[in-house]
């Protein structure tokens, strides 16, 4: 630890957004970045607190007083190397992670932690502008084959990991370019495709093969996979959206959030659709329905896109402003308000709503019906929702469902493979991340449900060793 007392004299310091007039006016990154020598001296504010709970917190258990340590000294090669050691993807992470990290760090007892997130994505731009970060191809191959189908975090994961082993992978994915979730479902302003591309060219350079365009189960049948391939890993994500079904959800202009973010990622993407209908906000009032961080990229699109008013509403209460008892440090998740950089363009955030019904003009919704609602606690220590019988009514030109997953579409490639299903209906794995069919494998949100990027990285580095253990008792 080169500064052990950093942390009592230089302040934590965060390179802020770009000026709010002039960012919702495109689609470029929000987050700024911070001189290298700013960036040093937030990174020896890692304290030598004995436990780092920091490690403790992240899924993917990055060793964050090493390579910070590294930073602040000036070795940003070693620094990035360690970092690569226990994640595939940093310059992912930097970027869209929640940072479980930061709100387990010892220093957020007084609401300053390290700027652990923004560090990791600063060491690795570095490292990339300078050449750092290089393909690196293995030596020897097994000769076995590996089916990866999905090209999110998790498929990208298990690929690159399985393909250090020597073994020979092909990455199948349904869209017109690789990074699942990443490319078509978070937007530019947060996560710029760029960054993706960067690193799937490395991914080509070491040998990893991408079958894009091409869906399992549609285009190339699931026997036919079995077939070809020693070792199938099922990473295609939790694609199915949770709806409601309030009266009036018939009208049009009522959309699925993931709908309506795609959309706008393909258009930018030079991908539009032949024939596809176009999701505009323009000019519209926006009501997004859900509290969560697809619901505030909602928000953030519709605001560039010209809406005229947007409002986000959640059924749950409003949590807490810096801290909450009920999740105290060091919880990496507390249940503590989350205002985004979406949040600050424009929106009216309203809690305890209940949507009741739509109201439309000529088949098109214009408006949605509200109702006031209470948590109570009951005898058996459970919360249900109480109404209170009051009624509000929001202006709607455009609904968005941003409600979350339930669990991957099973239509098609699921269900020919013929794997099982836990009852939340995500694909049933043993501890070795294996399905009830021989040699396939799942990872990531497929089998653990919609959850964090860095889980889905993690759970792709397990499930590539699990896969390797498996070929080589084979």
């Amino acid at each position: 630890m080169g500064n052990p007392k950093a942390f009592m004299t230089i302040p934590r310091k965060e390179a802020g957004y770009r000026l709010l007039s002039e960012r919702i006016y495109d689609h470029g990154e929000v987050e700024q970045t911070l001189n290298r020598e700013d960036r040093k001296q937030q990174a020896s504010r890692c304290m030598d607190c004995g436990i780092p709970f920091c490690h403790w917190a992240c899924p993917l258990g990055n060793k964050m007083p090493e390579w910070q340590d590294y930073i602040y000294k000036g070795d940003w090669k070693k620094g990035v190397e360690i970092l690569h050691e226990t994640n595939n993807f940093p310059e992912f992470t930097g970027r869209v992670c929640p940072a479980p990290c930061e709100k387990s760090c010892v220093l957020a007892l007084h609401d300053a932690p390290v700027t652990i997130r923004e560090n990791e994505a600063s060491v690795t731009e570095v490292a990339f502008i300078e050449g750092m970060i290089k393909a690196h191809p293995p030596k020897h191959r097994t000769g076995k084959r590996i089916a990866v189908i999905g090209s999110g975090p998790a498929g990208l994961a298990a690929a690159q990991q399985l393909n250090q082993k020597g073994h020979l992978v092909t990455v199948f994915e349904k869209d017109n370019k690789p990074g699942g979730l990443l490319r078509y479902g978070i937007p530019n302003f947060k996560l710029s495709k760029h960054i993706i591309d960067r690193r799937l060219n490395l991914l080509v350079e070491e040998g990893i093969i991408f079958a894009t365009n091409t869906e399992i189960g549609r285009d190339i049948s699931g026997a036919q996979v079995m077939s070809e391939f020693d070792a199938v890993c099922i990473a295609v994500g939790a694609g199915k959206p949770r709806d409601i079904n309030p009266a009036g959800r018939e009208f049009q202009g009522i959309h699925f959030a993931m709908d309506f973010l795609s959309q706008e990622i393909r258009e930018q993407l030079g991908e539009k659709k032949n024939g596809e209908e176009r999701i505009s906000a323009k000019g519209k009032h926006v009501l997004v329905i859900g509290g969560g961080d697809t619901g505030s990229d909602c928000v953030g699109t519709s605001v560039r896109q010209g809406a005229k008013s947007v409002t986000q509403i959640e059924i749950m209460p409003k949590p807490p402003v810096g801290k909450n008892p009920a999740t105290p440090w060091p919880s990496p998740y507390p249940q503590i308000l989350k205002t985004s950089s979406s949040h600050e363009e424009g929106c009216n955030r309203r809690w305890l709503l209940n949507t009741i019904s739509f109201n439309g003009v000529d088949g098109n919704v214009s408006e949605a019906m509200a109702e006031e609602v209470r948590w109570e606690l009951s005898a058996n220590n459970k919360f249900s929702m109480v109404s209170s019988g009051t009624m509000e009514t929001l202006k709607a030109d455009l609904v968005l469902l941003a409600l979350g997953f339930l669990h991957p579409v099973q239509e098609g490639l699921l269900n020919e493979l013929g794997v099982g299903y836990d009852n939340r209906g995500n694909v049933a794995v043993d501890k070795k991340n294996k399905c009830s069919v021989d040699k396939v494998f799942a990872a990531g949100d497929a089998m653990m449900g919609a959850s964090l990027v860095v889980k889905a990285i993690a759970s792709g580095r397990k499930v590539a060793e699990d896969i390797h253990n498996y070929l080589c008792n084979q």
